[in-house]
């Protein structure tokens, strides 16, 4: 076998290896001073968008626990939300509660019944308006606006295309702490298949402890209707996140029902990846 020849570097190859090298570093450097933010795992969304061209994937496991009326119930689910940059300024997003599992026991009769399968899409756009200012007090702004769609499984399924629209504004305090909004409206079908329209109201309060770990606690309002339309639905929430690297973060959260219609209690860990 004939062995290979490899050609001496000369100084025109030694020049541009140098010139990559610095070219790639000076992105590196560029894209470090912009770490990934992401949606989860609080309610209130980031009013930051992912950046033109660029695919975020942030994904994880839910697991939540309620008794009412005699019935225990445990669901599971996959929550999954792929954002692809369309400008500097606007994001096509794709969702879903994923793979869900659902098991219910009558405390009085002793019958367990259990339900599994795929959530309803939800597509939607992310618009973000304005970027904050921390010295002038100013929040960065987005809109939000969302559609879920009737495709997931039959024990899963809502019924036609529900839209939403909210609002984020997020403030920069000092001393790393941050505070966030989101007031929104939604439009739903009650169990009597007539459309209603409900309100969405939530605040969150972050605090930067290093670089990389951050924490939260969070009053969600995430469903605001009448009894006849489901209630509402509102949860205390803590948790963290941590910053891996510039490009991935990973998250663990846990919520309290403040209603009887919301779950009693309910916990997730998830990931974030930007690429």
């Amino acid at each position: 076998m004939r062995s290979r020849r490899f050609a001496r570097p000369t100084l025109r190859h030694a020049a541009i290896s140098s010139a990559s090298l610095l070219a790639l570093c000076l992105a590196t450097a560029a894209h470090a001073e912009e770490p990934i933010s992401a949606d989860r795992p609080d309610f209130v969304e980031s009013s930051s968008v992912v950046g033109k061209g660029r695919f975020q994937l942030e994904t994880g496991f839910n697991s939540e626990h309620h008794k009412a009326d005699g019935v225990k119930e445990r669901a599971t689910s996959t929550p999954t939300l792929l954002r692809f940059g369309l400008s500097d300024s606007l994001e096509f997003r794709v969702s879903s509660d994923g793979f869900s599992r659902l098991r219910s026991e009558d405390t009085t009769t002793g019958i367990t019944t259990r339900e599994r399968g795929y959530s309803d899409l939800n597509i939607g756009i992310k618009w973000n308006t304005h970027e904050g200012d921390a010295a002038s007090n100013t929040p960065a702004m987005a809109w939000l606006l969302h559609a879920d769609l009737e495709t997931g499984s039959h024990a899963f399924r809502g019924d036609g295309v529900r839209p939403s629209l909210r609002f984020v504004a997020e403030w920069e305090l000092p001393n790393d702490w941050s505070v966030g909004v989101m007031p929104g409206v939604f439009a739903e079908k009650n169990e009597d298949g007539d459309r209603y329209v409900g309100g969405i109201a939530a605040v969150t309060v972050g605090k930067g402890w290093t670089d990389r770990f951050r924490t939260y606690v969070e009053l969600a309002g995430q469903q605001l209707a009448s009894k006849k339309n489901g209630g509402n639905i509102v949860t205390w929430d803590t948790g963290a996140t941590y910053l891996v690297t510039n490009d991935v973060q990973v998250d663990i959260g846990f919520s309290w029902g403040a209603t009887k219609e919301t779950p009693d209690f309910a916990w997730g860990v998830g990931l974030a990846v930007r690429f």
